[in-house]
């Protein structure tokens, strides 16, 4: 059996079995290293190597971490959830507050990735204080798992901006243009519309089918090492709501000007000091809270990259695709299903849509060059192919973010409640609809 397949079964076993996802990590890539001959030392090694490459990403991660605990600071996240919070109170239509809720953790999730850079960081601070609420109103957690997840992953794989320019354009396109196709001219949004719009049905189903019906939990009242110790002169006010707003599109313009989201992270969080919205003497403090509410995500991270890293090292991801190619020879759409899955299992145990996308582009573009696919249906394949895995995947952000703010409490499993929902709601329709856009592109 291939290693990487073994590596990947063992990885998600023990995530299953509630062992720590990063001694999931490390337990999956040995075995795979193991099984494909490279021994504890090379496999170590390997993963060691991948734990370098991702010191990029955790120190991106540090710093988009202090910049949401500057917003948090500033009171604007405290401001929203009071204002939610009385309109609730002083409301007898709790439908119109709910759906009002899931808007707008819907819009928060979609400009994380496209307007506002901090990613999954907005969680941590806006969802903790609204879980009395969802409880009021008997909301089924897994389907606000489910909102955030799809505002994280169908935002970045649809629109090419911010995060959705670093994967499409800076990752999917460059990639197929070094493996050797030409993509002048190719219209992105267009390519990916049709998997977007297999995301698109499934939110419909959570939302309307799968989680409708009330789901009772218990109310547990949570101080949140999230949530700013406010003092009397610190409390939230327009002009630190404003001063908030100003740091947002700076760091959303510096990262335009630098493509760095690093850049941006820092120049936001150099308002808020300017500003005095933090204090010198207190920058320290919300600097280090930010890297605490991180770490956990960017341990992770680094140990996807280290798994990864292995699973390239034992030389067998070819050997995966090429064995699966054997089985339809010149079916085009039996190659295409394939491919897809096979995204499905290597993201699933990188974790990450991002870090998939070299290795599968170096193996398909040959082979649909060959096979004729289109450059629009090579594109979309590799692009469905890396996003497949990453709604559903325990090592990923899109779903470990998600549960950073939903368990706050205890009442919602990672694996349950936020893995399993979002890997049936949202891999199912992406490899239906990403087969049918390689099929019709």
């Amino acid at each position: 059996m291939n290693a990487v397949l073994i590596a990947v079964i063992v990885m998600v076993g023990l995530s299953l079995a509630r062992v720590h996802v990063v001694l999931s990590l490390i337990i999956g890539a040995l075995v795979g290293g193991l099984m494909a001959g490279l021994g504890v030392a090379d496999s170590l090694n390997a993963f060691q190597e991948g734990i370098k490459n991702g010191a990029q990403i955790a120190l991106s991660y540090a710093i988009l971490g202090a910049f949401a605990m500057a917003i948090a600071h500033s009171g604007a996240p405290k401001l929203l959830a009071d204002s939610l919070t009385a309109r609730l109170n002083g409301a007898g239509a709790t439908g119109a507050v709910k759906w009002a809720l899931f808007g707008i953790i819907f819009v928060m999730a979609v400009f994380s990735q496209n307007l506002i850079p901090i990613h999954i960081a907005f969680i941590p601070l806006i969802v903790p204080p609204l879980l009395l609420l969802f409880n009021r109103l008997q909301v089924d957690r897994r389907l606000v798992a489910c909102i955030i997840t799809f505002g994280l992953v169908n935002t970045y794989m649809f629109i090419p901006y911010g995060f959705g320019d670093i994967f499409l354009n800076q990752i999917i396109l460059k990639n197929v243009g070094d493996a050797g196709m030409d993509t002048t001219g190719a219209s992105i949004m267009q390519i990916m519309m049709i998997p977007a719009l297999g995301m698109l049905l499934g939110l419909m189903t959570a939302i309307f089918i799968s989680y409708r019906k009330p789901r009772v939990y218990q109310n547990i009242q949570v101080q949140t090492s999230q949530e700013p110790d406010n003092t009397a002169s610190d409390k939230p006010s327009t002009y630190r709501a404003v001063v908030a707003l100003i740091a947002i599109v700076i760091a959303f313009v510096a990262h335009l000007y630098t493509d760095s989201l690093l850049i941006g992270s820092m120049a936001g969080f150099a308002v808020f000091m300017a500003s005095g919205v933090v204090k010198w003497r207190e920058a320290d403090g919300v600097f280090n809270d930010g890297i605490k509410m991180m770490a956990m995500i960017g341990f992770i991270m680094i140990s996807a990259q280290g798994f990864a890293e292995v699973m390239k090292a034992t030389g067998q991801i070819d050997a995966l695709v090429a064995g699966a190619m054997d089985i339809f020879g010149g079916n085009k759409g039996l190659a295409a299903l394939v491919m897809l899955i096979i995204g499905l299992v290597v993201t699933l145990g990188i974790g990450s849509s991002f870090s998939t996308v070299p290795i599968l582009a170096a193996i398909y573009v040959p082979l649909c060059m060959a096979m004729g696919f289109s450059m629009p249906a090579t594109v979309v394949l590799i692009a469905t192919a890396g996003v497949l895995g990453d709604a559903g995947s325990p090592a990923s952000d899109s779903t470990l973010g998600p549960t950073m703010g939903l368990n706050i409490d205890g009442q919602h499993d990672h694996i349950k409640d936020t893995v399993i929902p979002t890997f049936v709601h949202y891999n199912i329709p992406l490899i239906v609809f990403g087969w049918i856009a390689a099929m019709v592109l």
